[in-house]
């Protein structure tokens, strides 16, 4: 073979699988020098190398040239082998380096079979998967589908690259936001936090860096346009729009609406809020199976507990009640444990010794003894019948983020093209009889935005 083309291949091998030419060239090397060894021994002592620039190649057994044309079919044939397996963990190398920088990045593929409910997806240089448990509840994609998703995740497996597709990650409707809305690509409007339930709900927090620009209208669009069409992406899922505020005492309620707030109690060292709310808004704040409160959990990054007045002077009075039974525990440490936001036996066994002494003014070996008997105490009452367990706040579970979701009695939360939440839906028409917030935007039934008496309209992309 002229040297000429061996470098016009070589330059093929690299345009068309992305392999470096340095890479090939060391391949077939390797190949020249087994098919040499096998053909004069391995202790003959060739060597073989190729010249980068010419093409030619250069075989030698000490100082006698040898003629690569002279090692052999057999040895021809192993050398083929070698070069084809190191060519594909190239391939495979370079594919990997190219999808893992990838990761968390909106790609286009089409299916190309299923295969036990997962997708095999072609990305077009390699195949991908899109499992069961990343695709959206209801979803059904045929053969030859043209789907979005993230790459979730990138693995080597032997000589093959697995790359795991998702499109029930959170990331997956950031990518499409930033896909519909320039103001988000451009960094004008930023996605600060998102919570997803994916085929049910979102709840997406945006803020804007100019104060011209409103955050929530520019994501809805001229008659709903921008946001419709991220719904259709992801079969109609509800998407409610939130704005980002540093305080909690703003953000929470705001992650809370459309239920209207009285008050918001922070707890720190517990990492958790009790809101307050009226009982006719007690149903709208939790949300169906405790959606509302889950999703704006997730979304501020605290735990939130649901109470009316009524329930949060009955907590007090059951936990003042309790902890009078804590060895070593004085009035003073009564109240300061109940003001620190602990409200239940379970809470008192997370914080640590040293934090419970310097807290109460007691010793470490005091605080130890009342972290035991919160202990007993708290596994006392999981393990007691249901009709002579004291309530405590398990009872609320389904109005925190880390409780099990219950079912409410009193009514629906409304559909989240409801205004006062600041939502969009372009499928369900917004409830009558709602009056907006000021500053928010609604959708109405079909997908259209409106801007509230108090607002200036939303900006044109």
């Amino acid at each position: 073979m002229k040297g000429s083309d061996l470098i016009r291949i070589v330059d093929e091998m690299q345009h068309q699988k992305n392999i470096d030419r340095e890479i090939i060239f060391q391949g077939i090397e390797s190949a020249l020098q087994l098919a040499a060894e096998k053909k004069y021994g391995e202790e003959s002592g060739v060597t073989v190398s190729i010249d980068r620039d010419k093409g030619d190649i250069v075989a030698k057994r000490g100082e006698e040239a040898l003629d690569p044309a002279e090692f052999g079919r057999i040895a021809a044939q192993s050398a083929k082998n070698v070069m084809i397996q190191k060519i594909r963990e190239a391939e495979c190398s370079a594919v990997f380096s190219e999808y893992a920088a990838m990761k968390g990045d909106l790609v286009h593929g089409a299916v190309t079979r299923n295969d036990g409910g997962a997708c095999i997806v072609n990305l077009g240089k390699t195949e991908s998967i899109l499992p069961r448990g990343e695709q959206i509840p209801g979803d059904s994609h045929h053969v030859n589908e043209r789907i979005k998703a993230v790459i979730l995740e990138v693995k080597k497996q032997g000589h093959r690259v697995k790359i795991v597709l998702s499109r029930t990650h959170p990331d997956f409707v950031r990518r499409l936001f930033e896909g519909e809305i320039p103001e988000i690509k451009e960094r004008t409007i930023e996605i600060k936090a998102i919570a997803r339930e994916a085929g049910y709900r979102a709840k997406i927090a945006v803020s804007s860096v100019d104060m011209k620009v409103d955050c929530v209208g520019a994501c809805v669009g001229v008659r709903g346009s921008r946001i419709k069409n991220i719904v259709d992406e992801l079969g109609g899922e509800r998407i409610d729009i939130v704005r980002w505020n540093e305080s909690l005492q703003v953000m929470i309620p705001n992650a809370l609406q459309p239920a209207a707030i009285d008050e918001v109690f922070l707890y720190p060292r517990m990492g958790r809020a009790i809101v307050l709310v009226k009982d006719d808004q007690l149903s709208l704040a939790i949300g169906r199976r405790g959606q509302n409160v889950r999703l704006a959990s997730k979304l501020v990054g605290w735990d939130i507990e649901i109470m009316t007045i009524d329930e949060m002077n009955e907590s007090i009075e059951r936990a003042e009640n309790w902890f009078q039974h804590l060895p070593a525990i004085t009035p003073e440490l009564v109240e300061i444990l109940i003001t620190e936001g602990f409200m239940s036996y379970v809470d008192v066994t997370f914080i640590e010794p040293t934090d419970l002494a310097e807290l109460g003014g007691v010793t470490v070996d005091q605080a130890n003894e009342m972290i035991a008997y919160a202990e007993a105490a708290a596994e006392r009452l999981e393990n007691a019948p249901p009709e002579e367990a004291a309530p405590d706040e398990e009872a609320l579970a389904g109005r925190t983020v880390v409780g099990q979701p219950v079912e409410t009695t009193t009514g629906d939360e409304p559909a989240s093209g409801e205004v006062a939440a600041e939502t969009v839906n372009a499928d369900e028409p917004a409830p009558t009889g709602e009056a907006p917030t000021d500053g928010t935007t609604e959708a109405d039934a079909n997908g259209e935005a409106s801007p509230t008496p108090n607002e200036e309209p939303a900006p044109q992309a």
